[in-house]
């Protein structure tokens, strides 16, 4: 497989994977519970508010009512103590004021009376909701657990079938990598044998530089041949260590 198709299966590769990734976020099922919980939640906290809402209602209808009460208390006394001073007419000014107050509270009470029924209505509907909140609950966490865990144990199942893959794909980096060390060695040695030779000039080098590294080969040979002229003439100074053993070799005079 050449480089070309093997960056775009590399590519294909990935592509699904972002898609996979992309359609398991729109698919998950933990997102739907939690969504269902959360509107289950905002139904529960309507229902609370709608229940103090009433109950303020009733509250502000129980003040109104005690508020009138006595305000009847009061009218009754006064048409008594009227028609104990001898004021008919006073007296039944004030019955009157009584009865259209009775009328009044007698309607009041019946807003009371439908406001305790649709407060206790409420507040059922509130616990039979609060229940089912948290039954919700309980069933949303122990089926996102459930999920989380398979999905892990399904991620697991795949890399352990992909792991001969996965090996493949080192060890074709690997070869990759020791074909270029190899060439960079071979270039590295090729290099050193043109700068050696003269065929690449080292900029890093000194003037002359090569002049004296021909010289150093010239006395080099020099030494080499006369080392070999001792040798015919029987002799082995210069030759073999000398008394300083292996420190002594390469020195002159050893």
């Amino acid at each position: 497989m050449s480089n070309a198709d093997s960056n775009a299966a590399r590519v294909r590769t990935i592509f699904r994977s972002k898609t996979r990734k992309a359609l398991d976020r729109i698919e998950d099922p933990r997102e739907t519970l939690d969504d269902s919980y959360d509107q289950q939640v905002k139904l529960l906290q309507q229902v609370r508010q709608a229940v103090a809402e009433v109950a303020t209602a009733r509250k502000r209808i129980e003040l109104q009512g005690e508020e009138m009460g006595g305000r009847y208390q009061r009218l009754g006394a006064q048409a008594a103590e009227a028609l104990a001073q001898g004021r008919e007419d006073l007296a039944r000014a004030a019955l009157e004021r009584r009865a259209m107050l009775e009328g009044q509270v007698g309607k009041l009470q019946q807003q009371y009376t439908a406001l305790e029924q649709q407060t206790a209505q409420l507040q059922e509907r509130e616990r039979r909701l609060t229940d089912q909140v948290a039954a919700f609950r309980i069933e949303k966490e122990t089926i996102k657990a459930t999920y989380t865990a398979s999905e892990a144990q399904v991620r697991a199942n795949e890399a352990v079938s992909g792991l001969s893959s996965s090996i493949q794909d080192v060890g074709s980096s690997l070869d990759r990598a020791r074909d270029r060390v190899a060439q960079m060695q071979a270039r590295a040695a090729a290099t050193d044998e043109l700068l050696a030779s003269g065929a690449l000039t080292d900029l890093t080098a000194t003037p002359d530089a090569d002049i004296e590294r021909q010289l150093a080969a010239v006395s080099a040979q020099a030494e080499i041949d006369r080392q070999v002229e001792a040798l015919k003439r029987g002799g082995a100074a210069g030759v073999g260590p000398g008394e300083g053993g292996w420190l002594s070799i390469g020195r002159a005079g050893s």
